[in-house]
């Protein structure tokens, strides 16, 4: 059997892009990758410059990250993915997709993915996940075709409402999506 095909999508967690990119290895045995990057995602910050992200994910994948709407339309309609994971999620992106809001190259991917009948992973990492995150996060949670990577509080005593995902849990949660189960335990 040949790799599941997984669309890789990154939103604005800036702080989160090096934890991927030490699970990038892993992914890449288990998957072919096509990494997509959100517009915030294709922006200079204090962990690195959008150009040395861009740059690392297309050589670890040996694929253009797509980094526009136009390009991420046609990956649904066309079936190029199997499977569509989204990490990190930001509370922003998951308001977006629990509203039906695609103004990003990520929710568009989303959109023409989920139209299709096929799984969609959130792999969450927001400040605000057990505040203002939290009505969306449980709103996905009922959504067909919507996995999580499993996820927890990532520093309960300085950020007591903040939630990130186990990068190390990315590859059997996606899987277990593709087979169309979600991998549990959700909360960790």
């Amino acid at each position: 059997m040949s790799k599941i095909r997984l669309g890789l999508a990154l939103t604005g967690s800036y702080c989160s892009f090096g934890k991927l990119a030490a699970a990038l290895p892993e992914l890449c045995r288990s998957f072919d990758v096509l990494p997509i990057f959100s517009e915030n995602a294709q922006r200079d910050s204090r962990f690195g410059t959008a150009e040395s992200w861009l740059s690392l994910f297309a050589e670890q994948t040996g694929r253009i990250p797509v980094t526009s709407i136009a390009g991420a339309e046609p990956l649904g309609p066309k079936g190029l993915i199997d499977v569509l994971a989204i990490v990190p999620c930001t509370g922003n992106t998951l308001a977006k997709l629990s509203r039906g809001v695609t103004d990003t190259a990520v929710t568009m991917a989303a959109k023409s993915h989920l139209r299709n009948g096929r799984p969609v992973v959130i792999g969450v990492s927001t400040n605000d996940g057990l505040a203002a995150s939290a009505e969306n996060i449980g709103r996905l949670l009922a959504r067909r075709n919507v996995y999580f990577v499993p996820f927890g509080q990532d520093d309960p005593e300085a950020k007591p409402t903040s939630l990130s995902c186990d990068y190390g849990r990315i590859v059997p949660a996606v899987t277990a999506a593709f087979e169309g189960r979600q991998l549990q335990p959700i909360l960790i």
